[in-house]
């Protein structure tokens, strides 16, 4: 084992410890273009030796695919891991690139019985309501989730863009552990009322896409030219045209921090996120998403910077500068309903 392991947090009130950052788990069969099932196995296994112990995936990443993808590694590792997955994006037969939100009772049995049979497993660790659907009730979707907590199916229950009232309620019926939402140095809406409602309610904050999904690190400057056709990215506002121009701008105080502190743009990126935890009082557990080995030695070793005031100075004015949303439908988020 490494010397380089990373320190760990609360997963919810009275929740499991985790490592202090996750592995997003999407990448690895969906959305970011082809990706090399052998490199992404050896990821999986590399972010563990590193204290990563927070896997998450979707049954909508790649129609169950992702979930086929960490059996064999939950498989092996199963006392040593917490795989979260989701629910809520519904994908219908004859159109395969729709999705459909459900968060009615009946389907939420469908899909966590579908994903404990890809996955492999006896329990999902933490499982979340992808998306909210605004005609069903929360006190509903959440009270057939308990129910699967009660029947051992479910370990932990989870929320993902959800507003901070609707966490609240959520809340009321059953303990929450974990909110997902988007949250970088170019996404900061949430801190306006679902961070300070987590704080109060001891929900721990799972970012995802801490780097920009990937613009933060360098890792593309225009996705019309620097991405495959399929790429997901493709279709976000932030990432194509005279917005990818404006935000790539943005990132030179990125670069000024990294070369002060010998790292590159992504590990200061990640910092940043891993600060809100100080900063605002909550656990704080990222999931940047990679699918290879070096990228997540790089991550994690991101959770080893202590960034100063001086270093916060510059960087946290720039959300409030980015050209774009984060998606072309904001309706589905917390930001679009609050």
């Amino acid at each position: 084992m490494t010397d380089n392991r990373i320190a760990t947090a609360a997963l919810g009130a009275g929740g499991p410890a985790v490592g202090v950052q996750g592995l997003g788990c999407m990448g690895m069969s969906f959305a970011y273009g082809p990706a090399d099932a052998d490199t992404s196995r050896a990821t999986l296994e590399r972010a563990l030796e590193l204290g990563v112990t927070l896997y998450d995936t979707a049954d909508a990443y790649g129609d169950g695919d992702n979930e086929r993808f960490l059996a064999p590694f939950l498989r092996a590792h199963r006392d040593e891991v917490v795989v979260a997955s989701k629910f809520a994006l519904s994908i219908p037969p004859d159109e395969p690139d729709r999705r459909i939100i459900r968060n009615d009772g009946p389907y939420i049995r469908q899909a966590v019985e579908a994903s404990l049979k890809r996955l492999d497993v006896d329990v999902i660790d933490l499982y979340y309501m992808h998306r909210r659907d605004v005609n069903v009730p929360i006190e509903e979707t959440v009270g057939v989730m308990a129910e699967l907590v009660r029947e051992g199916k479910v370990g932990q229950l989870g929320l993902s863009e959800v507003t901070a009232d609707e966490l609240r309620t959520a809340h009321t019926v059953h303990p929450i552990a974990a909110v997902q939402s988007e949250w970088s140095l170019f996404s900061r809406d949430i801190e306006a009322g679902v961070v300070p409602a987590a704080r109060e309610l001891g929900v721990t904050l799972v970012p995802y896409s801490p780097l920009g999904r990937g613009f933060l690190a360098g890792s593309f400057a225009d996705a019309d030219q620097d991405l495959t056709a399929g790429d997901f990215r493709r279709r976000m506002p932030r990432f194509t045209g005279a917005n990818a121009a404006a935000n790539a701008a943005l990132l030179e105080p990125v670069r000024t921090v990294a070369g002060a502190h010998g790292a590159t743009p992504g590990q200061i990126a990640l910092a940043w996120v891993h600060r809100r935890a100080a900063v605002h009082g909550l656990p704080v557990v990222p999931i940047p998403g990679t699918r290879r080995p070096a990228r997540v030695e790089e991550n994690t070793a991101a959770t080893r910077i202590t960034l100063t005031e001086e270093d916060l100075a510059l960087l946290d004015p720039i959300a409030a500068q980015v050209a774009g949303t984060r998606y072309a439908d904001m309706t589905f988020t917390s930001a679009g309903r609050e």
